[in-house]
């Protein structure tokens, strides 16, 4: 393993050409282009004594060829010689073991990135936050598995045009007046110079050709960004030695603010420009105020609220929860700011929150974090607020967001129900732009009258479910409903109407994911007439008892279930017997049974309020106890051996 080869590797990993560096650790581990997978070179578990350098220095190849290929996002590869490091034992690859889980998480073996996460927890030892992160991880693979069982209504595709050539596109951006602006950092072609990377440490120089992969603002000229042909045209920012992207446009499309960083690696650290429009080119962009851009600090990817009233961006800047914070400033009409704040604890995590995006319309933030429980690395959140106070964030959920990096939204319409999106999910190592649709699910059905088959109108339905705004509406004149949610997760459907019983259609994501308009089978209403005993069947008694049977019970809970879909009524419970046995006695057991159906209901939630007990002993007969000749009548004296309710009150 040649000194120089070493050298140079690290060069180019102390400078985040973490390709390069990768193809030189590979050839200190003597791998070739047409090796087939990875090799173990000279048999060292066999040949190297413990102590042996060599053995340092491949055990050292081992791990930083694993690390540089999971920095430029080739978890594919880096999941195969993290699986190798892991069982060094040398402490300075006990982290081996969470960046295995890392890469098996974004290779989506959730289950087995589930074991490396918490074999690392029981072994690491180091007093820093990695062990914090693995529980984090572990609750996001659970969270991963589960979701993903259960796709959104969403449609996720990735521009099958030049828009994802070579290198990362990224930061997609919708203007009113300038239509479809992106970054890539798609080769450029050099100068024909060189340039040098240095080793502080390694007192090596590295000579290579001018980078051509430089991060850079383009744009689609009124065009479709979707469409198979379009004409893509770098953006021409006057920003000598120095990298652009993640821009934003504001409405009136006379004001851009991106980000801009210089190529050399020693001043590399973000900030936030303005240009604006002169004719159909953009002025040299100026350096935002010290309420934007702070020395010393990165303040990136800027984003103008559709109404421009405000200009969010990213910044790890001290005062904020740790990694990139999102922060806000008013923006005024001539491009100026006021105070940068912090968007606060709910948003923010001690990780990082980056590429804002907010919808006045519905008041909705939407932006990426991987400080929060999601499917892995970037996700998207959601959170709805007035910039004074919000929600709390909940992550949109597959295929919104998948297992590796997703990232920068932009709308196409004023309540962002389509747009564009940045992902590596189909990459190796590259975020790619992906056209994203919001898909709703009709629901639709018919109220009757169960007596007289008619429609009724004037009913009121309400649709609710774990992910979905409660939406009410009314029947026509036909009887019929419709509803459109953004939701295939379980949905219930409550319906209620003066003078008659509510009724609830519950469906599971089984049913709703087969169909995308739910044509619900036409639904009767019993209609509801105050005083009028309804007999409760199936309702038993222990012998001389008041102690309900199991089956009983079963009866009950329909009742239960009439009282949790009609919160708006009281009802009496009452009960009734047979002429055998006096009168006192009779209305005594009779009452007791009454109270036991009124304990049992109570015990499952319905209020005591709501329901009284009576008992009626022998008083209210529906069939003789005797016969016309006078002798036992046995099926009467069933039907008299009854419990009924009646609803006494129906509440407005």
């Amino acid at each position: 393993m040649g000194s120089s080869t070493k050298r140079i590797a690290d060069v180019y990993f102390l400078n985040k050409e973490y390709y390069a560096a990768a193809e030189y650790y590979k050839r200190m581990l003597q791998i070739s282009p047409d090796s087939a997978g990875f090799v173990v070179p000279f048999g060292f578990e066999q040949k190297i004594k413990e102590t042996s350098p060599r053995k340092d220095d491949y055990e050292y190849a081992v791990y930083q060829l694993a690390t540089s290929l999971r920095l430029y996002k080739n978890f594919k590869d880096a999941e195969k010689w993290y699986a190798v490091s892991n069982k060094f034992t040398n402490p300075k690859y006990a982290q081996s073991e969470f960046w295995y889980g890392e890469c098996l998480r974004a290779n989506l073996k959730y289950d087995e990135a589930v074991k490396a996460f918490e074999n690392f927890i029981v072994r690491y030892k180091a007093n820093d936050d990695l062990v914090s992160k693995a529980k984090l991880e572990i609750a996001s693979c659970r969270y991963a598995l589960a979701e993903m069982k259960y796709p959104r209504l969403l449609r996720v595709n990735r521009l099958m045009n030049n828009i994802n050539q070579a290198g990362s596109n990224y930061a997609p951006a919708m203007s009113n007046n300038s239509g479809f602006i992106f970054t890539s950092s798609r080769p450029i072609g050099g100068e024909g110079k060189n340039q040098i990377l240095e080793g502080s440490t390694a007192n090596v120089k590295v000579f290579k050709k001018e980078t051509p992969y430089v991060n850079t603002i383009y744009a689609v000229d009124g065009e479709n960004p979707a469409s198979q042909k379009i004409n893509i045209q770098k953006v021409n920012i006057d920003l000598k030695k120095m990298e652009t992207a993640a821009a934003t446009i504001h409405p009136n499309g006379q004001m851009m603010f991106l980000t801009a960083w210089a190529t050399n690696k020693e001043n590399d650290k973000r900030n936030i420009y303005i240009s604006r429009k002169e004719g159909d080119t953009w002025s040299s962009p100026v350096s935002m105020t010290g309420e934007i851009n702070v020395n010393g600090y990165n303040s990136q990817q800027p984003s103008v609220s559709r109404d421009g009233k405000y200009l969010i961006f990213s910044s790890d800047r001290p005062g904020g929860f740790g990694g990139y914070d999102l922060w806000y400033a008013i923006l005024r009409p001539d491009g100026t700011v006021g105070n940068a704040i912090n968007m606060g604890r709910k948003i923010n995590t001690s990780e990082d929150e980056q590429a804002a995006y907010y919808i006045p319309a519905n008041k909705t933030l939407l932006f990426s974090s991987n400080g929060k429980i999601g499917l892995g690395g970037f996700d998207f959140y959601e959170a709805v607020g007035d910039f004074v106070d919000w929600t709390e964030p909940v992550n949109l959920g597959y295929p919104f967001n998948s297992a590796k990096d997703d990232i920068y939204f932009t709308a196409l319409d004023e309540e962002g129900r389509e747009g564009y999106i940045s992902s590596d999910r189909e990459s190796v190592c590259c975020l790619e732009v992906f056209h994203i649709v919001r898909e709703y699910l009709n629901v639709n059905g018919t109220i009757i009258d169960c007596v007289t088959q008619k429609p009724l109108a004037g009913a009121i339905v309400t649709i609710t479910g774990n992910e979905v705004p409660e939406q009410v509406s009314q029947t026509d004149n036909n009887g019929n409903y419709h509803f459109q949610v953004g939701s295939n997760r379980d949905l219930k459907i409550n319906v209620m109407r003066d003078k008659y019983f509510a009724k609830n259609i519950s469906y599971n994501y089984a049913q709703l994911v087969q169909v995308d308009t739910l044509l619900s089978s036409t639904l009767c209403l019993e209609p509801m007439i105050i005083n009028k005993p309804i007999v409760l069947e199936n309702i038993f008694y222990e012998f001389d008892s008041s102690e309900l049977t199991e089956q009983s019970k079963v009866t009950l809970d329909t009742l239960y279930q009439i009282m949790v879909d009609n919160p708006n009524i009281d009802i009496e419970l009452s009960a009734h017997t047979d002429n055998i046995g006096t009168e006192p006695y009779n209305l005594s057991l009779s009452d007791r049974r009454a109270k036991s159906c009124v304990d049992y209901l109570a015990s499952k939630g319905i209020t005591v309020d709501r329901m009284t007990s009576k008992g009626y002993g022998f008083s209210k007969p529906v069939a003789p106890n005797k016969l016309a000749d006078g002798k036992d009548n046995p099926e009467g004296r069933a039907l008299n051996r009854r419990t009924e309710f009646k609803v006494t009150k129906q509440k407005n």
